[in-house]
């Protein structure tokens, strides 16, 4: 375990946002929508090296972070509270929130 770990997450930041993206139903299932049409559409092409889920888990992580960047409150691009919330968002593990989701359709997969 890392000294940064917080409850079987990476760290506190990654723990707080996929608490905040699980938090209430409605935003769950928006991202599990997501999850889901960016896992179906990852099937591999001619793309050795890479699984569905692999490819699924790279793109929904990337557009985690596009998604939680672009819907981030307004505010001056300069201050205490941008640099606060710039650097927490930094630290975001997006990948192991999107292994967590990928798995969950995974598993949904194989029940």
């Amino acid at each position: 375990m890392s000294d940064r770990e917080y409850n079987g997450w990476a760290n506190y930041e990654t723990w707080l946002v996929n608490l905040w993206m699980d938090n209430e139903q409605g935003s769950q299932e928006f991202f599990r929508e997501q999850a889901r049409e960016i896992y179906d559409a990852a099937k591999p092409k001619p793309n050795p090296g890479f699984t569905q889920a692999q490819l699924a888990r790279i793109r929904f992580a990337d557009w985690l972070k596009e998604y939680h960047e672009e819907n981030r409150p307004e505010m001056p691009t300069c201050g205490l509270y941008y640099d606060l919330l710039s650097g927490a968002l930094s630290e975001v593990n997006w990948n192991e929130i999107a292994r967590h989701y990928i798995e969950a359709i995974e598993e949904e997969a194989n029940a």
